[in-house]
């Protein structure tokens, strides 16, 4: 390689670190202060939820599922703005950002289609309330307590305490079942005695045992009644209405105090039989 090849290889090369120089010197202070902007906002965001949430909490008539709903909106809306002052930050004006937003919007709300009918949906939960937080659902097919309602997903909590996140989307395009929309609910029993066993008897040890548990609930009152005649036993109908709070504890409670009544009341609980003719070849 000659002198000259080598002056040249130098001149590129001073030529690209000045390149560098010139854009650190022009760029370098915008991208600190966007990255600045980009964690102030995002920090800014999550004390604004908290803020809504612990305001809105103080109103005892605000709906929770509200509160969570309201608070996931101002989020968001904290950090769009912190978008819009990052890319101002660059020396984009305001007008071409909004414009520019729209197009990305129409753009992203065609390439969404689900994630937006997510948040679509989320507005229709709570326009018309199928359920709060706090309430024990059935849809999508997953059962839980209701934890929150955000603007994308609604979140529940299994029996078993596993946390389920569903999309608003699943559960306003199927069936929901409240199990605590109603203050009441009824608790059904079947319970079989022998062919042979007294219905009355066993009937009046039936009510005296729901008469004895302070749960079951005298308006509606209880039913006991003789259902259906199977092919090993005589079944009896029953059921109890209690608070909504209290069905299990009932359901497990009154299932043991029944067997045992009837036990202590001579009355048989049979169980299926087969009866097995043999025949022997001549």
């Amino acid at each position: 390689m000659d002198n000259m090849d080598m002056e040249q290889m130098q001149e590129t090369i001073q030529a690209v670190i000045e390149e560098v120089v010139t854009m650190v010197t022009s760029y370098g202070l915008d991208v600190i202060g966007a990255i600045g902007i980009l964690i102030i906002g995002w920090i800014v965001s999550g004390w604004a939820r908290g803020a809504v949430n612990k305001g809105l909490s103080k109103f005892e008539r605000f709906d929770s599922t509200l509160r969570g709903f309201f608070s996931s909106i101002v989020k968001y809306l904290v950090l769009t703005f912190t978008l819009v002052a990052v890319l101002g930050q660059f020396g984009i004006q305001t007008a071409s950002i909004i414009a520019a937003l729209g197009a990305v919007g129409l753009a992203i709300g065609l390439a969404l289609q689900g994630t937006l009918s997510n948040v679509a949906a989320g507005v229709m939960l709570l326009i018309f309330r199928p359920f709060k937080v706090g309430d024990y659902i059935d849809a999508g097919g997953h059962a839980g307590t209701v934890k929150a309602l955000n603007l994308f997903t609604t979140d529940l909590a299994t029996p078993d305490n596993v946390h389920i996140v569903m999309p608003n989307g699943q559960i306003w395009g199927g069936s929901v079942t409240n199990y605590s929309y109603h203050n009441t609910r009824r608790v059904d029993f079947l319970v079989g005695i022998g062919y042979g066993a007294n219905m009355d008897q066993a009937i009046s040890a039936i009510e005296s045992v729901i008469t004895a548990d302070s749960r079951s609930l005298k308006d509606p009152a209880h039913q006991v009644v003789v259902s259906n005649l199977g092919d090993s036993s005589v079944d009896i109908t029953v059921r109890v209405w209690v608070r909504s709070s209290d069905y299990w504890g009932v359901k497990f409670d009154l299932t043991k105090a029944f067997k045992e009544k009837l036990d202590a009341e001579g009355i048989d609980i049979p169980f299926p039989q087969r009866v097995v003719h043999m025949v022997q070849p001549d």
